[in-house]
């Protein structure tokens, strides 16, 4: 069980356009309920970045079901448990106790008051907007070891078919159809399944449709967010699930693609993207300690360029190349280095 896995890379790539989005994702944030607040080329700028970026979670899950459910080796419960759910378990741990730290500023001063009722609060709520992730994303560590044999047995088309039957319960969630199936460890297993089955095959074949399906979904995201929010006249979520029939596709799209030309870049490009690659849960879990500035809308920073579509790419990018350099020099410390495994 101590063998490396492979090293390939649009596994890295998919990785570092997911850790882009994800943080494009928390530097607009603010910005979505400024329907009727700011001007509307303004907000239509952020809710269409948010519209095209709503993947970043999805394609990190497929991504651990392409490794995780691939894995062939004889299954050692101790190792699974230390190795693979410890590298997350602690960092939420970890992380959760520093921003509950954090939350316990207020006007300048730390409240211990504060800073306890929030942890005490965080087995049922968690601590900072994007903690969330762990509370859906460490149930899949156990859902892992009991699937992966199954689908080792399983012939392709049966795979086929559980995967239409999980997207179509991905199409009732976005319908909100009612059903006892609507759970999130379902609907997020479904990524697993997805993201090993792409992994295990030559998908080139379908590129195209995949392309169809996916560039179709994302310009239903951003047109069908617009005329949901104007009919609603406020912010509609209605198309930004992560859980739903629009998100997989495009997901799927953008591992298909990765897989097919990520050997086109270049040497030197590539060398950056597997570094980004490689600490990018510690950029996910560093990367908004660097927006409370940001995010706070009494400090102008989204105002200083001009337009949404200029300022959130470029905070963006230099939130990301902060974290990375940040998670970099805390890899290197020992015992800090658990927190950004």
């Amino acid at each position: 069980m101590s063998a490396r896995r492979p090293d390939i890379f649009y596994i890295h790539l998919l990785r570092f356009i997911a850790a882009i989005a994800v943080i494009a994702i928390h530097v607009l944030g603010p910005l979505r309920g400024g329907y009727g607040v700011i001007p509307d080329h303004q907000w239509f700028g952020a809710v269409s970045i948010n519209a095209l970026t709503r993947w970043a979670v999805p394609v990190f899950m497929m991504i651990s079901g392409a490794l995780l459910l691939s894995d062939t080796r004889p299954f050692d419960n101790r190792h699974y448990l230390q190795r693979r759910l410890g590298k997350v378990v602690v960092p939420f741990i970890g992380w959760t106790l520093i921003y509950a730290a954090v939350g316990g500023f207020s006007g300048g001063q730390w409240s211990a008051s504060d800073t306890l009722a929030i942890i005490e609060a965080s087995p049922n709520e968690p601590v900072w907007y994007h903690l969330w992730f762990f509370y859906d994303f460490i149930p899949l560590y156990f859902v892992i070891p009991l699937l992966a044999p199954l689908l080792h047995r399983m012939d392709p088309e049966r795979v086929k078919l559980l995967i239409a039957a999980w997207m179509l319960l991905t199409l009732m969630h976005l319908l909100k159809v009612e059903t006892p199936l609507r759970q999130n460890i379902l609907l997020y297993t479904g990524y697993l399944v997805l993201g090993w089955y792409l992994f295990n095959r030559d998908n080139r074949p379908q590129l195209k449709i995949w392309l169809v399906l996916g560039i179709g979904s994302a310009l239903l995201n951003v047109i069908g967010t617009w005329y949901a929010s104007e009919a609603k006249g406020a912010y509609s979520s209605l198309f930004m699930g992560y859980k739903t029939l629009n998100t997989v596709l495009i997901g799927g799209m953008l591992f298909v693609l990765a897989q097919s030309y990520a050997d086109r870049i270049g040497a030197g490009a590539k060398k950056v993207i597997t570094s980004i690659s490689t600490y990018s849960l510690g950029i996910y879990l560093v990367h908004p300690l660097l927006l409370i500035p940001v995010r706070d809308l009494e400090n102008g920073v989204y105002g200083w360029f001009g337009h949404t579509l200029i300022g959130i790419p470029v905070i963006t990018v230099v939130t990301l190349l902060v974290a990375w350099a940040i998670t970099a020099a805390l890899a290197r410390i020992p015992a800090i280095n658990r927190l950004v495994p």
